[in-house]
């Protein structure tokens, strides 16, 4: 084969690739809504989620008022389902990363308000 052709070839691979990208990520975009729906039912779930970033359990604990020990049970619920992935920290501890932002499935995100005392608190609770 002459390199002329094998640009066309790879160019041709890349918008075949590209197409079956698109069309993947709009057959995948309503299952992916319908599990995050089904997974964060409540405000609190949704936020722990929002701040799964790589922070740590405890960061998104305070941030969050609630335990550490939630966090981690969230995150290790919704790491079966496949909508966290787990991070390596030194120390050999574990930390987790959404793998979707809830804004782009047009979740809304609670917020957090703050009250006399500085604790956090979900808004609507």
């Amino acid at each position: 084969m002459m390199s002329g052709e094998i640009t066309e070839k790879f160019d041709r691979l890349i918008v075949l690739l590209e197409e079956i990208l698109k069309w993947t990520r709009f057959q995948g975009w309503r299952n992916v809504k319908y599990v995050l729906l089904d997974a964060l039912k409540d405000d609190v779930s949704k936020l722990v989620y929002h701040y799964s970033n790589g922070s740590s359990s405890r960061d998104i604990a305070e941030k969050v008022s609630i335990s550490h020990v939630t966090v981690t049970r969230y995150w290790d619920r919704w790491s079966k389902i496949g909508i966290v992935e787990p991070i390596k920290v030194r120390g050999g501890g574990t930390r987790y990363k959404k793998m979707f932002s809830l804004e782009e499935f047009g979740i809304e995100i609670p917020e957090i308000k703050k009250t006399q005392e500085g604790e956090a608190h979900e808004q609507g609770n």
